[in-house]
């Protein structure tokens, strides 16, 4: 029979778990500076940049510098056009994916590890307006615009290396998902002057769609940002020389843009601005009976506040 009051076993017990606890949580790592909101808000930011078609932003890839790898990997397949000049319906649409990696830092308070985590982000983006002439060759274009997109946690390494290796299941990985979506709208200038001899494109265009989360989207990642911007795009085309390829005149082809970003999108990535410029040629099949009716191969150069990079672009005309 024990000497000791069955009362002090408990006691003795609860000691002990209260030291096990406690030295448990002095092993547990945590997040250094994630203000997990404000990163949400960031990646929100990035869809904003893809849910607009605009060859500036349609292929980007940006390096972390600490690790070298890419921070963000960015790509997009869009475009839009005027169904006809007698139902003159401007259609247009995007989709659009990105990988961003985050680099959350986990410290126990003597040593520091730094969490593999990466977001998914696939966007779907469209709009239609209506084209009204306001000159010769000049049409001003509203554009309502809707976009949906989800934005997800990569787990199928980082949480089993954060339960692993930091010893704690961070809540934001477990529901790391957002699902957002954005009602709004474009107005745009169109200047087109297609002649046999050479062709001129300009378009001069603001957007606005506010986005922001729904439905199950975990709460600690929920978000809000506003896709806002306002660009210019040129385009020059013309018959290089007396070559023909199919029965059409094989032209070259000059491209110009600059995207400002505005409001959220303003130095989220580190930039206020893009500017391409672009060189390519363009084959003409509208002899023959197919869909399409040109095909455009155009290198480009991309170019801002501290990021530059050459892109190849392949585009079609229905």
């Amino acid at each position: 029979m024990s000497r000791y009051p069955r009362s002090r076993h408990f006691l003795c017990a609860a000691v002990l778990g209260f030291c096990a606890t406690a030295h448990a949580e002095e092993r547990q790592f945590r997040l250094v500076d994630a203000n997990v909101q404000q990163r949400a808000n960031g990646v929100l930011a990035l869809m904003g940049y893809t849910v607009v078609p605009d060859v500036t932003t349609s292929s980007l890839s940006i390096k972390n510098v600490s690790s070298g790898d890419a921070g963000l990997n960015m790509t997009q397949l869009g475009g839009g056009a005027t169904m006809s000049q007698s139902v003159p319906v401007y259609l247009e649409g995007a989709l659009s994916y990105a990988r961003y990696d985050p680099t959350f830092i986990a410290t126990n308070g003597q040593e520091e590890r730094r969490l593999p985590l990466k977001w998914n982000s696939l966007a779907a983006s469209g709009g239609i307006g209506w084209d009204f002439p306001i000159a010769e060759h000049l049409v001003i274009r509203p554009i309502f615009n809707i976009a949906i997109g989800q934005v997800a946690s990569d787990l199928s390494a980082a949480k089993w290396y954060v339960e692993q290796k930091v010893d704690r299941d961070f809540s934001f990985l477990d529901g790391g998902s957002l699902s957002a979506y954005g009602l709004g709208g474009s107005i745009m200038l169109d200047y087109e002057d297609l002649q046999p001899e050479r062709d001129i494109d300009i378009e001069l265009r603001y957007s606005n769609i506010p986005l922001k989360s729904f439905g199950n989207s975990d709460q600690s990642v929920q978000g809000r940002a506003t896709a806002e911007s306002a660009s210019l795009w040129a385009r020059y085309r013309a018959p290089i020389s007396d070559w023909s390829l199919l029965d059409r005149p094989f032209r070259y082809v000059l491209e110009f843009a600059q995207t400002q970003f505005i409001g959220d999108l303003r130095g989220a990535l580190g930039f206020n601005y893009l500017t391409s410029l672009g060189l390519g040629v363009e084959l003409d099949s509208s002899k023959y009976d197919v869909i399409v009716t040109r095909t455009r191969l155009v290198t480009r150069y991309v170019f801002g506040n501290n990021v530059s990079g050459i892109s190849v672009g392949l585009a079609c005309s229905f």
